[in-house]
């Protein structure tokens, strides 16, 4: 079969592989379209050649799980894989799959595994509740435009934050209350953090009483210094360290929540904001587009 691999170089091609070997709990599926994400594509520059990626799936399954899990043969379903995701074929868990709604396209689902999972499961561990003031850095990416969205639908008064005016111009359409040019004053009950450096140190300032900073990224690269007493002041206020896979793997399953999410988008109630949709043969540009800052939302590759 074939697969896009790492050259070696920083970027991938497509190239025949061999065929994956399903363990137990994974189901082979055959691969319609896939999800890029940030910290996938960033890996490639230090990449050895050959190396295999790609977590966000959508597809049909070819061989359903030996351990009689998941989803038979000829379902369409979406999933969060363990790699080896930007192929024809892939193994992936069924713990973290869903059957596919009728009528939802396979790029739109391969947009929530990762992105959606992520915005989903941060809201959670900052005990989201429906009167919240809510704060989202890096609106503009995946991640964040769902996690304003998800915010938004349970109740909760959005302040959405961009680094450009530009790259906010509809998130009040997904749900914002307002949009903010760098990190705002007020308080805020929840706040998604994923630059780090100073933008993390002016999370830990502006968290209300009893509030939560989920740090789920560090896209500046920077270290944070920050003023502990004024964050000690806040009365039980929490930094929560945030990362998908660990977080996943404490709750045991993502398969409820991937479901509920394909429900959402099939419905018309989540938008996947789908920037870039390409063919995986022009995987190259696609990555070089998500390097630059280019994709505004999600990328996607058909499998083709």
């Amino acid at each position: 079969m074939r697969a896009l691999v790492a050259d070696g170089r920083g970027g991938v091609e497509i190239r025949d592989v061999d065929e994956p070997r399903p363990e137990r709990t994974e189901a082979l599926v055959a691969v319609s379209a896939v999800s890029l994400n940030p910290f996938e594509v960033r890996s490639l520059g230090s990449a050895e050649e050959g190396r295999r990626a790609g977590s966000d799936v959508a597809g049909v399954v070819v061989t359903p799980a030996d351990d009689g899990s998941g989803p038979a043969a000829g379902a369409a379903v979406v999933a969060l894989g363990r790699g080896g995701g930007w192929a024809e074929r892939a193994a992936v868990p069924t713990e973290h799959m869903a059957l596919m709604p009728e009528g939802l396209d396979p790029g739109r689902a391969a947009t929530l595994p990762v992105a959606g999972l992520t915005a989903l499961r941060a809201l959670h561990a900052g005990c989201l509740m429906p009167d919240h003031r809510v704060l989202i850095t890096g609106a503009s990416g995946g991640v964040g435009r769902f996690a304003v969205q998800l915010a938004a639908h349970d109740g909760a008064d959005v302040t959405a934050v961009v680094r450009k005016a530009e790259r906010g111009a509809d998130l009040e359409r997904l749900g914002a209350a307002r949009i903010a040019v760098g990190m705002p004053s007020g308080e805020f009950d929840v706040i998604l953090e994923s630059a780090g450096g100073t933008s993390l140190a002016a999370a830990l300032g502006i968290v209300a009483r009893r509030g939560t900073v989920v740090s789920f990224g560090n896209s500046s690269k920077e270290p944070t210094t920050f003023e502990a007493g004024s964050f000690f002041s806040k009365g039980g206020a929490r930094l929560y360290a945030f990362s998908l896979f660990p977080e996943l793997e404490r709750l045991g399953t993502g398969a409820h929540d991937l479901a509920h999410l394909a429900a959402m988008a099939a419905g018309g109630h989540l938008d996947t904001s789908i920037d870039l949709d390409v063919s995986w043969h022009e995987a190259g540009d696609a990555i070089e587009a998500l390097l630059a800052r280019r994709v505004v939302g999600k990328a996607i590759l058909r499998i083709d």
